[in-house]
Protein backbone atom coordinates (compact mmCIF):
# COMPACT_ATOMS: atom_id res chain seq x y z
CA UNK A 1 0.00 0.00 0.00
CA UNK A 2 1.12 3.56 -0.86
CA UNK A 3 1.89 5.49 1.73
CA UNK A 4 2.27 9.08 1.71
CA UNK A 5 3.33 11.59 5.10
CA UNK A 6 1.07 14.08 5.76
CA UNK A 7 2.91 16.42 7.51
CA UNK A 8 6.42 17.84 7.41
CA UNK A 9 8.45 17.52 10.72
CA UNK A 10 11.28 19.00 9.84
CA UNK A 11 10.45 22.07 11.52
CA UNK A 12 9.39 20.15 14.20
CA UNK A 13 11.04 20.88 17.74
CA UNK A 14 12.16 17.85 19.70
CA UNK A 15 14.17 17.00 23.28
CA UNK A 16 17.26 14.99 21.70
CA UNK A 17 20.97 14.10 23.14
CA UNK A 18 23.58 13.92 20.65
CA UNK A 19 24.78 10.65 22.29
CA UNK A 20 21.47 9.23 21.72
CA UNK A 21 21.90 9.82 17.95
CA UNK A 22 25.41 7.79 17.81
CA UNK A 23 24.92 4.19 17.14
CA UNK A 24 26.58 2.43 19.75
CA UNK A 25 28.56 0.58 17.21
CA UNK A 26 29.68 3.40 15.46
CA UNK A 27 33.29 3.29 14.98
CA UNK A 28 34.44 6.79 16.10
CA UNK A 29 31.86 6.02 19.79
CA UNK A 30 34.25 2.60 19.92
CA UNK A 31 37.49 4.51 19.38
CA UNK A 32 36.77 6.92 22.04
CA UNK A 33 35.47 4.28 24.43
CA UNK A 34 38.98 2.33 23.74
CA UNK A 35 41.29 5.48 23.63
CA UNK A 36 42.10 7.84 26.32
CA UNK A 37 43.25 11.05 24.30
CA UNK A 38 44.31 13.27 27.31
CA UNK A 39 47.85 12.17 26.80
CA UNK A 40 47.91 14.86 24.03
CA UNK A 41 47.84 17.31 26.58
CA UNK A 42 50.92 16.76 28.00
CA UNK A 43 52.67 16.32 24.58
CA UNK A 44 51.49 19.86 23.94
CA UNK A 45 51.56 21.59 27.08
CA UNK A 46 55.57 23.50 25.79
CA UNK A 47 53.93 25.11 22.70
CA UNK A 48 51.61 26.69 24.20
CA UNK A 49 51.31 29.77 26.54
CA UNK A 50 49.77 29.06 30.30
CA UNK A 51 48.79 32.46 31.02
CA UNK A 52 48.74 34.90 28.03
CA UNK A 53 46.73 34.89 24.90
CA UNK A 54 43.48 34.20 23.43
CA UNK A 55 42.08 30.94 24.56
CA UNK A 56 43.17 28.50 21.83
CA UNK A 57 41.39 25.62 20.09
CA UNK A 58 41.53 22.16 22.27
CA UNK A 59 44.46 20.11 21.27
CA UNK A 60 42.53 17.31 21.55
CA UNK A 61 40.12 18.64 19.24
CA UNK A 62 42.62 20.04 16.85
CA UNK A 63 44.36 16.72 16.61
CA UNK A 64 40.73 14.29 16.25
CA UNK A 65 40.04 16.47 13.32
CA UNK A 66 42.49 14.18 11.45
CA UNK A 67 41.63 11.26 13.32
CA UNK A 68 38.37 11.68 12.04
CA UNK A 69 40.10 12.41 8.26
CA UNK A 70 42.21 9.25 8.01
CA UNK A 71 40.01 7.20 10.26
CA UNK A 72 37.20 7.62 7.88
CA UNK A 73 39.28 7.74 4.71
CA UNK A 74 38.00 11.57 3.77
CA UNK A 75 40.14 13.12 0.71
CA UNK A 76 41.36 16.29 2.18
CA UNK A 77 40.81 18.39 5.69
CA UNK A 78 38.16 21.20 3.84
CA UNK A 79 36.27 17.65 3.03
CA UNK A 80 36.33 16.70 6.59
CA UNK A 81 35.74 19.97 8.14
CA UNK A 82 32.49 20.13 5.52
CA UNK A 83 31.15 16.64 6.94
CA UNK A 84 31.91 17.68 10.82
CA UNK A 85 29.06 20.47 10.07
CA UNK A 86 26.24 18.01 9.10
CA UNK A 87 27.64 14.41 10.83
CA UNK A 88 26.29 13.94 14.10
CA UNK A 89 29.11 10.74 14.82
CA UNK A 90 31.83 13.47 14.28
CA UNK A 91 30.67 16.53 16.28
CA UNK A 92 30.09 13.88 19.14
CA UNK A 93 33.55 12.71 18.93
CA UNK A 94 34.66 16.59 18.66
CA UNK A 95 32.24 17.25 21.71
CA UNK A 96 30.72 19.86 19.68
CA UNK A 97 26.92 20.41 19.97
CA UNK A 98 24.71 21.28 17.58
CA UNK A 99 25.37 24.96 17.60
CA UNK A 100 29.11 25.16 18.17
CA UNK A 101 30.45 26.73 14.89
CA UNK A 102 33.07 23.88 13.54
CA UNK A 103 36.58 25.20 13.16
CA UNK A 104 38.00 26.56 9.79
CA UNK A 105 39.69 23.95 7.50
CA UNK A 106 43.18 25.56 7.64
CA UNK A 107 42.87 25.58 11.56
CA UNK A 108 44.86 22.53 11.94
CA UNK A 109 47.48 23.45 9.36
CA UNK A 110 48.09 26.69 10.59
CA UNK A 111 48.90 24.74 14.30
CA UNK A 112 50.97 22.92 12.25
CA UNK A 113 52.94 24.80 10.75
CA UNK A 114 53.28 27.35 13.96
CA UNK A 115 53.22 25.33 16.69
CA UNK A 116 54.23 21.41 15.67
CA UNK A 117 56.37 21.72 12.60
CA UNK A 118 59.92 20.24 12.80
CA UNK A 119 58.68 18.27 16.28
CA UNK A 120 57.85 14.54 16.87
CA UNK A 121 54.92 14.95 17.75
CA UNK A 122 52.94 12.84 15.67
CA UNK A 123 55.66 9.92 16.04
CA UNK A 124 54.89 10.34 20.10
CA UNK A 125 50.98 10.17 19.05
CA UNK A 126 51.65 6.90 17.12
CA UNK A 127 53.83 5.31 20.32
CA UNK A 128 51.32 6.77 22.92
CA UNK A 129 48.62 4.63 21.37
CA UNK A 130 50.71 1.52 20.98
CA UNK A 131 51.54 2.00 24.55
CA UNK A 132 47.48 1.55 25.20
CA UNK A 133 47.29 -1.39 22.97
CA UNK A 134 50.44 -2.84 24.32
CA UNK A 135 48.55 -2.27 28.07
CA UNK A 136 45.32 -4.02 26.89
CA UNK A 137 47.32 -6.73 26.55
CA UNK A 138 47.02 -7.64 22.62
CA UNK A 139 50.22 -6.99 21.29
CA UNK A 140 52.72 -9.50 21.02
CA UNK A 141 56.33 -8.39 19.73
CA UNK A 142 58.57 -11.72 20.12
CA UNK A 143 58.19 -12.14 16.22
CA UNK A 144 57.61 -8.69 13.94
CA UNK A 145 57.05 -8.78 9.64
CA UNK A 146 58.71 -5.86 7.99
CA UNK A 147 57.77 -4.39 4.64
CA UNK A 148 57.91 -1.27 3.00
CA UNK A 149 55.12 0.11 0.57
CA UNK A 150 54.70 3.70 -1.61
CA UNK A 151 52.77 6.60 -1.37
CA UNK A 152 52.39 8.84 -4.49
CA UNK A 153 53.43 11.85 -3.73
CA UNK A 154 52.05 15.23 -4.58
CA UNK A 155 54.53 15.82 -7.24
CA UNK A 156 53.77 15.68 -10.99
CA UNK A 157 56.04 13.12 -13.14
CA UNK A 158 57.11 15.79 -15.84
CA UNK A 159 58.22 18.20 -13.56
CA UNK A 160 61.68 17.04 -13.17
CA UNK A 161 65.11 17.74 -13.26
CA UNK A 162 68.42 15.45 -13.09
CA UNK A 163 70.92 16.91 -10.38
CA UNK A 164 74.35 15.20 -9.17
CA UNK A 165 74.02 13.74 -5.52
CA UNK A 166 76.59 11.99 -3.70
CA UNK A 167 75.54 8.64 -2.67
CA UNK A 168 74.90 8.18 1.11
CA UNK A 169 77.51 6.04 3.05
CA UNK A 170 76.17 2.80 3.90
CA UNK A 171 75.54 1.96 7.75
CA UNK A 172 77.51 -1.19 8.18
CA UNK A 173 80.83 0.25 5.82
CA UNK A 174 83.07 0.76 8.59
CA UNK A 175 82.24 -2.80 9.76
CA UNK A 176 82.56 -4.36 6.02
CA UNK A 177 86.01 -2.38 5.69
CA UNK A 178 87.35 -4.10 8.62
CA UNK A 179 86.32 -7.08 7.71
CA UNK A 180 87.69 -6.77 4.07
CA UNK A 181 90.76 -5.46 5.59
CA UNK A 182 91.27 -8.70 7.70
CA UNK A 183 90.59 -11.00 4.38
CA UNK A 184 92.92 -9.56 2.33
CA UNK A 185 95.59 -10.04 5.04
CA UNK A 186 94.19 -13.51 5.40
CA UNK A 187 95.45 -13.99 1.71
CA UNK A 188 98.40 -11.90 1.77
CA UNK A 189 97.26 -8.79 -0.02
CA UNK A 190 97.85 -6.03 0.43
CA UNK A 191 95.69 -3.30 1.94
CA UNK A 192 93.21 -1.48 -0.46
CA UNK A 193 93.84 2.34 -1.43
CA UNK A 194 91.79 5.16 -0.79
CA UNK A 195 91.35 6.22 -3.91
CA UNK A 196 89.34 5.28 -7.35
CA UNK A 197 90.86 2.97 -9.65
CA UNK A 198 92.43 -0.88 -9.26
CA UNK A 199 92.02 -2.33 -5.71
CA UNK A 200 95.18 -4.55 -6.80
CA UNK A 201 97.47 -5.50 -9.89
CA UNK A 202 95.15 -8.73 -10.95
CA UNK A 203 91.79 -7.30 -10.08
CA UNK A 204 89.74 -7.80 -12.45
CA UNK A 205 88.66 -4.38 -14.81
CA UNK A 206 84.90 -5.34 -15.30
CA UNK A 207 82.66 -8.34 -15.38
CA UNK A 208 80.99 -9.41 -18.46
CA UNK A 209 76.97 -9.89 -18.79
CA UNK A 210 77.53 -13.60 -17.79
CA UNK A 211 79.54 -13.09 -14.99
CA UNK A 212 77.49 -10.04 -13.54
CA UNK A 213 74.58 -12.28 -13.83
CA UNK A 214 76.04 -14.60 -11.40
CA UNK A 215 76.38 -12.25 -9.04
CA UNK A 216 72.30 -11.98 -7.51
CA UNK A 217 73.64 -11.17 -4.35
CA UNK A 218 75.48 -7.30 -5.04
CA UNK A 219 72.92 -5.30 -4.27
CA UNK A 220 74.90 -2.09 -3.45
CA UNK A 221 77.04 0.55 -5.33
CA UNK A 222 80.05 1.84 -4.24
CA UNK A 223 79.29 4.56 -1.36
CA UNK A 224 81.19 8.11 -1.56
CA UNK A 225 80.53 8.54 -5.34
CA UNK A 226 78.52 10.92 -7.36
CA UNK A 227 74.97 9.80 -8.95
CA UNK A 228 72.87 11.83 -11.36
CA UNK A 229 69.56 11.54 -9.49
CA UNK A 230 65.97 12.67 -10.88
CA UNK A 231 64.36 15.18 -8.72
CA UNK A 232 60.77 16.79 -8.63
CA UNK A 233 60.88 20.39 -8.53
CA UNK A 234 57.17 20.16 -6.90
CA UNK A 235 58.56 17.71 -4.22
CA UNK A 236 62.25 17.96 -3.87
CA UNK A 237 62.09 15.54 -0.64
CA UNK A 238 60.23 13.11 -2.88
CA UNK A 239 62.09 10.00 -4.76
CA UNK A 240 61.61 8.72 -8.21
CA UNK A 241 59.75 5.55 -8.02
CA UNK A 242 59.33 2.70 -10.62
CA UNK A 243 58.88 -1.39 -10.54
CA UNK A 244 58.00 -3.57 -12.70
CA UNK A 245 55.09 -2.66 -15.01
CA UNK A 246 53.72 -0.08 -12.69
CA UNK A 247 53.32 3.82 -13.88
CA UNK A 248 56.67 5.73 -12.87
CA UNK A 249 55.84 8.10 -10.13
CA UNK A 250 57.31 10.54 -7.41
CA UNK A 251 56.62 8.96 -3.81
CA UNK A 252 57.78 8.14 -0.84
CA UNK A 253 59.06 5.25 1.06
CA UNK A 254 57.27 3.26 4.09
CA UNK A 255 59.19 1.20 5.97
CA UNK A 256 56.69 -0.81 8.83
CA UNK A 257 56.91 -3.69 10.99
CA UNK A 258 53.98 -5.41 13.06
CA UNK A 259 53.63 -8.26 14.94
CA UNK A 260 51.34 -11.80 14.37
CA UNK A 261 48.10 -10.39 14.81
CA UNK A 262 48.53 -7.19 13.07
CA UNK A 263 49.94 -4.50 15.28
CA UNK A 264 51.44 -1.68 13.66
CA UNK A 265 54.80 -1.53 15.97
CA UNK A 266 56.89 1.07 14.50
CA UNK A 267 57.67 2.69 11.17
CA UNK A 268 60.27 4.92 9.11
CA UNK A 269 59.66 6.56 6.27
CA UNK A 270 61.96 8.37 3.35
CA UNK A 271 62.17 9.23 -0.53
CA UNK A 272 60.35 6.75 -2.43
CA UNK A 273 63.85 6.03 -4.87
CA UNK A 274 65.64 4.35 -1.46
CA UNK A 275 65.74 0.35 -1.55
CA UNK A 276 64.03 -1.43 0.92
CA UNK A 277 67.73 -2.75 2.35
CA UNK A 278 68.69 1.12 2.22
CA UNK A 279 65.98 2.04 4.98
CA UNK A 280 65.59 -0.89 6.49
CA UNK A 281 68.59 0.61 9.41
CA UNK A 282 67.03 2.99 10.77
CA UNK A 283 63.55 0.82 11.28
CA UNK A 284 65.79 -2.06 12.89
CA UNK A 285 67.44 0.55 15.51
CA UNK A 286 63.99 1.69 16.93
CA UNK A 287 62.74 -2.60 16.91
CA UNK A 288 66.37 -3.81 18.75
CA UNK A 289 65.01 -1.81 21.64
CA UNK A 290 61.76 -4.44 21.77
CA UNK A 291 64.32 -7.59 21.65
CA UNK A 292 62.27 -9.62 18.99
CA UNK A 293 62.95 -13.17 18.46
CA UNK A 294 62.42 -13.65 14.78
CA UNK A 295 62.06 -10.61 11.85
CA UNK A 296 60.07 -11.85 9.09
CA UNK A 297 60.97 -10.11 5.92
CA UNK A 298 60.55 -10.48 1.70
CA UNK A 299 63.84 -10.73 -0.55
CA UNK A 300 64.43 -7.18 -0.33
CA UNK A 301 66.03 -7.60 3.02
CA UNK A 302 68.01 -10.20 2.12
CA UNK A 303 71.61 -9.00 1.90
CA UNK A 304 74.60 -9.97 3.21
CA UNK A 305 74.63 -7.54 5.91
CA UNK A 306 71.44 -7.20 7.60
CA UNK A 307 71.35 -11.10 7.63
CA UNK A 308 75.01 -10.81 9.57
CA UNK A 309 73.24 -8.14 11.83
CA UNK A 310 70.21 -10.11 12.47
CA UNK A 311 72.29 -13.21 13.61
CA UNK A 312 75.44 -11.27 15.46
CA UNK A 313 71.96 -9.69 18.07
CA UNK A 314 70.29 -12.92 18.60
CA UNK A 315 67.66 -12.36 16.66
CA UNK A 316 66.55 -15.23 13.60
CA UNK A 317 65.76 -13.82 10.27
CA UNK A 318 63.04 -16.02 8.23
CA UNK A 319 63.81 -14.59 4.73
CA UNK A 320 62.27 -16.45 1.63
CA UNK A 321 64.22 -17.95 -1.13
CA UNK A 322 65.68 -15.96 -3.92
CA UNK A 323 65.73 -17.03 -7.49
CA UNK A 324 69.47 -16.73 -9.29
CA UNK A 325 69.32 -14.13 -11.99
CA UNK A 326 71.50 -15.97 -14.40
CA UNK A 327 70.64 -15.59 -18.03
CA UNK A 328 69.19 -18.14 -20.01
CA UNK A 329 72.17 -20.89 -21.50
CA UNK A 330 74.41 -20.23 -18.87
CA UNK A 331 75.56 -21.93 -15.88
CA UNK A 332 73.87 -21.25 -12.22
CA UNK A 333 76.03 -19.90 -9.92
CA UNK A 334 74.92 -23.02 -7.70
CA UNK A 335 76.70 -25.33 -10.42
CA UNK A 336 80.15 -23.84 -8.96
CA UNK A 337 80.78 -26.01 -5.86
CA UNK A 338 82.61 -23.80 -3.04
CA UNK A 339 85.25 -25.67 -1.44
CA UNK A 340 85.93 -24.11 1.98
CA UNK A 341 88.64 -25.88 3.09
CA UNK A 342 91.03 -25.20 -0.19
CA UNK A 343 89.12 -21.66 -0.60
CA UNK A 344 88.45 -22.34 -4.15
CA UNK A 345 85.23 -22.73 -6.05
CA UNK A 346 84.66 -26.27 -8.59
CA UNK A 347 83.54 -25.74 -11.85
CA UNK A 348 81.10 -27.94 -13.92
CA UNK A 349 83.80 -29.61 -15.52
CA UNK A 350 85.84 -30.13 -12.10
CA UNK A 351 88.03 -27.13 -12.71
CA UNK A 352 89.64 -25.03 -9.99
CA UNK A 353 88.91 -21.47 -9.50
CA UNK A 354 91.56 -19.90 -7.24
CA UNK A 355 91.07 -17.26 -5.22
CA UNK A 356 92.44 -13.82 -7.05
CA UNK A 357 91.49 -11.01 -4.52
CA UNK A 358 88.99 -8.95 -2.29
CA UNK A 359 87.55 -6.19 -3.77
CA UNK A 360 85.95 -2.91 -2.13
CA UNK A 361 82.18 -4.13 -2.21
CA UNK A 362 83.57 -7.22 0.29
CA UNK A 363 83.53 -9.92 -2.94
CA UNK A 364 85.81 -12.41 -3.02
CA UNK A 365 86.71 -12.77 -6.58
CA UNK A 366 87.71 -16.38 -8.06
CA UNK A 367 89.23 -17.10 -11.63
CA UNK A 368 89.71 -19.85 -13.52
CA UNK A 369 92.80 -20.46 -15.56
CA UNK A 370 92.11 -19.07 -19.14
CA UNK A 371 94.23 -21.53 -20.74
CA UNK A 372 91.78 -24.40 -19.49
CA UNK A 373 88.79 -22.96 -19.68
CA UNK A 374 89.28 -21.78 -23.76
CA UNK A 375 89.47 -25.49 -25.14
CA UNK A 376 86.09 -26.51 -22.21
CA UNK A 377 83.30 -27.34 -24.60
CA UNK A 378 81.02 -25.56 -22.68
CA UNK A 379 82.71 -22.09 -22.57
CA UNK A 380 79.59 -20.04 -24.48
CA UNK A 381 77.51 -21.32 -20.81
CA UNK A 382 80.15 -20.01 -18.67
CA UNK A 383 81.35 -17.10 -19.63
CA UNK A 384 81.64 -14.44 -22.91
CA UNK A 385 85.29 -12.82 -21.20
CA UNK A 386 87.51 -12.20 -23.62
CA UNK A 387 90.41 -13.28 -22.57
CA UNK A 388 88.31 -16.85 -21.60
CA UNK A 389 88.63 -16.14 -18.11
CA UNK A 390 85.69 -16.98 -16.05
CA UNK A 391 85.17 -15.26 -12.21
CA UNK A 392 82.82 -16.05 -9.68
CA UNK A 393 82.44 -13.74 -6.57
CA UNK A 394 81.55 -14.74 -2.71
CA UNK A 395 80.85 -12.29 -0.50
CA UNK A 396 83.09 -11.66 2.84
CA UNK A 397 79.56 -12.32 4.66
CA UNK A 398 78.22 -15.50 2.75
CA UNK A 399 78.58 -17.45 6.00
CA UNK A 400 75.83 -16.11 7.40
CA UNK A 401 74.12 -16.04 4.19
CA UNK A 402 74.25 -20.18 4.35
CA UNK A 403 73.53 -19.88 7.78
CA UNK A 404 69.49 -18.00 7.11
CA UNK A 405 69.29 -20.47 4.44
CA UNK A 406 69.30 -23.28 6.76
CA UNK A 407 67.23 -21.63 8.83
CA UNK A 408 64.76 -21.17 6.44
CA UNK A 409 64.42 -24.96 6.07
CA UNK A 410 63.69 -25.54 9.57
CA UNK A 411 59.94 -26.60 10.55
CA UNK A 412 57.66 -23.68 11.08
CA UNK A 413 59.55 -21.38 8.96
CA UNK A 414 57.39 -21.75 5.74
CA UNK A 415 54.48 -21.10 7.47
CA UNK A 416 55.51 -18.17 9.56
CA UNK A 417 56.41 -16.44 6.26
CA UNK A 418 53.34 -17.25 4.50
CA UNK A 419 51.57 -14.99 7.58
CA UNK A 420 52.85 -11.97 6.17
CA UNK A 421 49.80 -11.85 3.51
CA UNK A 422 47.53 -11.85 6.64
CA UNK A 423 49.81 -9.26 8.19
CA UNK A 424 51.34 -6.76 6.88
CA UNK A 425 50.33 -7.00 3.69
CA UNK A 426 46.85 -6.80 4.94
CA UNK A 427 48.31 -3.88 7.31
CA UNK A 428 49.63 -1.72 3.63
CA UNK A 429 45.90 -3.06 2.02
CA UNK A 430 43.72 -1.50 4.50
CA UNK A 431 45.95 1.33 5.12
CA UNK A 432 45.98 2.27 1.14
CA UNK A 433 42.09 1.03 0.46
CA UNK A 434 40.15 2.47 3.24
CA UNK A 435 42.56 5.26 4.77
CA UNK A 436 43.44 7.21 2.31
CA UNK A 437 47.64 6.29 2.57
CA UNK A 438 47.84 5.30 -1.65
CA UNK A 439 48.59 9.20 -2.24
CA UNK A 440 49.52 12.33 0.15
CA UNK A 441 47.76 15.54 -0.49
CA UNK A 442 50.86 16.88 1.35
CA UNK A 443 54.51 18.70 0.28
CA UNK A 444 57.40 17.69 2.39
CA UNK A 445 58.77 14.73 4.25
CA UNK A 446 57.91 16.34 7.17
CA UNK A 447 53.96 16.80 6.47
CA UNK A 448 53.63 13.27 4.50
CA UNK A 449 55.42 11.54 7.94
CA UNK A 450 52.25 13.37 9.85
CA UNK A 451 50.23 11.24 7.70
CA UNK A 452 51.44 8.11 7.67
CA UNK A 453 51.89 8.32 11.56
CA UNK A 454 48.56 9.30 12.10
CA UNK A 455 46.97 6.78 9.38
CA UNK A 456 48.89 3.95 11.20
CA UNK A 457 48.02 5.23 14.72
CA UNK A 458 44.71 5.34 13.36
CA UNK A 459 44.58 1.17 12.42
CA UNK A 460 45.60 0.64 15.51
CA UNK A 461 42.81 2.47 17.26
CA UNK A 462 40.29 1.05 15.07
CA UNK A 463 41.59 -2.44 15.79
CA UNK A 464 41.85 -2.19 19.39
CA UNK A 465 38.24 -0.59 19.52
CA UNK A 466 36.57 -3.64 17.77
CA UNK A 467 38.48 -6.11 20.16
CA UNK A 468 37.40 -4.51 23.42
CA UNK A 469 33.91 -4.09 21.84
CA UNK A 470 33.45 -7.74 21.06
CA UNK A 471 34.95 -8.66 24.11
CA UNK A 472 32.56 -6.30 26.30
CA UNK A 473 29.95 -7.24 24.14
CA UNK A 474 31.01 -10.93 25.18
CA UNK A 475 30.88 -10.47 28.93
CA UNK A 476 28.55 -7.94 29.31
CA UNK A 477 31.28 -5.78 31.00
CA UNK A 478 31.14 -1.68 31.59
CA UNK A 479 32.67 0.42 28.85
CA UNK A 480 36.09 1.60 30.46
CA UNK A 481 36.06 -1.49 32.69
CA UNK A 482 37.09 -3.44 30.20
CA UNK A 483 40.48 -1.34 29.67
CA UNK A 484 41.68 -2.69 32.88
CA UNK A 485 40.40 -6.45 33.18
CA UNK A 486 42.40 -9.15 31.49
CA UNK A 487 41.29 -12.51 30.64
Amino acid sequence: MLTKREQDIREQVQIVTMDALVPKDHILRLVDEAIDFDFIYDLVEDRYCMDNGRPSLDPVVLIKLPVIQYLCGIRSMRQTIRDVEVNIAYRWFLGLDFNEPVPHFTTFGKNYSRRFKDTDLFEQIFMKILEQCVKAGYVDQKTLFIDGTHVKARANRKKSKNVLVKKTVRHYEAALQEEIARDREAHGKRPLRDKNGPDDPDDSANLKASDEANQSDRKTEPAGEYKEQKTSTSDPESGWFHKGEHKSVFAYSVQCACDRNGWITNYTMGPGNEHDSSAFWELYRRLKEKAPQTIVADAGYKTPAIVRQLILDGITPNLPYTRPHTKDGFFYKKDYVFDEYYDCYICPHDQVLKYSTTNREGYREYKSDPEICQNCPDLKKCTQSKNHTKVVTRHVWADYLEQCEEIRHTIGRKEEYQLRKETIERVFGSAKEYHGMRYTQYVGKARVAMQIGLTLACLNMKKLANLLYRKRMRFGLPSRFILFFHF
